[in-house]
């Protein structure tokens, strides 16, 4: 009954104070859960969780100006949502949060208090157990390996036996000079046969290559370097 007052009111283009505050507050609190949840079990930004709290109560307060005109009120909304981000990298959950904060803005908007709120629990507990299940993630053994050599040095079987000894599988995936072209930084994509990193891959690494600059770490970590 609540539900279907409000949103009589919103689409009537007449907005009491306490319709208004219900939507606006159900919004900011559906927005700070999903801030939550997204940033569960990932690395993030505090930018990014102010942006995913605060996108829901700010589309809902456009979609109630524009008297629920949905057509304006996405227009405007998605402005406001997407254009900010477009030209900084972000992840695709990253933006599959942004697109969700702005889904839960538009039904609160639109007096679908009510219908805001189931959404947010089935996606909410989706990206939860996903989330925990590691769904679709790689192995955890999976590392990218820097290794750096003189320039004097074959790399071609270079280090083969001691990835035969440490690794399932590994992969050479980029060469490159540096130094004046007086070095060559070998990039490797490998699959350790322990999660974590031994000490006596890269102590044995290091004896081969002159004791020069070797960095073993998962991608991001790798080319943050």
């Amino acid at each position: 009954m609540l539900n279907q007052l409000i949103t009589d009111s919103v689409i009537n283009g007449v907005v009491s104070l306490p319709s208004f505050f219900i939507c606006v507050l159900t919004a900011l609190a559906l927005g700070l859960l999903t801030a939550l949840v997204f940033t569960a079990y990932s690395y993030h930004t505090g930018s990014l969780a102010i942006s995913l709290a605060l996108l829901p109560p700010v589309v809902a307060v456009v979609i109630m100006l524009v008297n629920g005109n949905v057509g304006a009120g996405l227009a405007v909304a998605g402005t406001f949502a997407l254009v900010r981000f477009r030209s900084v990298p972000g992840s695709a959950r990253e933006i599959t949060g942004l697109f969700m904060s702005v889904s839960l803005g538009l039904a609160c908007g639109m007096g679908y208090v009510g219908l805001a709120v189931v959404f947010f629990v089935i996606m909410g507990a989706t990206v939860l157990i996903l989330g925990k299940l590691r769904f679709g993630e790689g192995s955890r053994a999976n590392r990218q390996l820097k290794i750096t050599i003189p320039e004097n040095l074959d790399y071609e079987e270079l280090f083969d036996d001691l990835f035969e000894k440490y690794t399932l599988c590994h992969e050479l995936v980029r060469v490159k000079t540096t130094n004046m072209g007086t070095l060559y930084e070998l990039c490797y994509d490998v699959r350790l046969k322990d999660a974590g990193i031994s000490k006596a891959f890269l102590d044995e690494i290091r004896c081969r290559n002159g004791n020069l600059t070797v960095i073993c770490g998962r991608e991001k970590e790798v080319e943050m370097i």
